[in-house]
């Protein structure tokens, strides 16, 4: 078998889609954070801050990587991938938001 450019941009895109799709965090919906008890909510407060650092992360290593120019598309697959991280930070961040606001009412000494 033969390795050229064009058959090379098809297994780096899925290898970078599949590394990015590896999170392993569920998210949950705003409505349980009033259910959840102060422990839990500290505890999803730093569950969320980790993801939102291995996400930056993740997203400074791509955006760091040296793509070959005869990698055909490979600038365009580099800049999908960062923008989806910088997507999921966005959303990761306001989740912590709302964890942050259902702590300040449930727990007095998070204020």
């Amino acid at each position: 078998m033969k390795f050229t450019p064009t058959a090379i941009l098809p297994a780096i895109a899925i290898l970078l889609f599949v590394a990015g799709c590896s999170s392993t965090t569920a998210s949950i919906s705003p409505a349980k954070y009033d259910e959840m008890s102060c422990a839990e909510l500290n505890s999803a407060l730093g569950d969320t801050a980790t993801d939102i650092s291995r996400t930056a992360i993740s997203r400074g290593k791509v955006a760091n990587t040296s793509v070959p120019s005869w990698l055909l598309g490979g600038e365009r697959v580099k800049s999908v991938v960062a923008n989806r991280d910088t997507a999921r930070i966005a959303r990761l961040q306001q989740q912590q938001q709302a964890i942050v606001a259902a702590r300040k009412r449930r727990c007095p000494s998070s204020q």
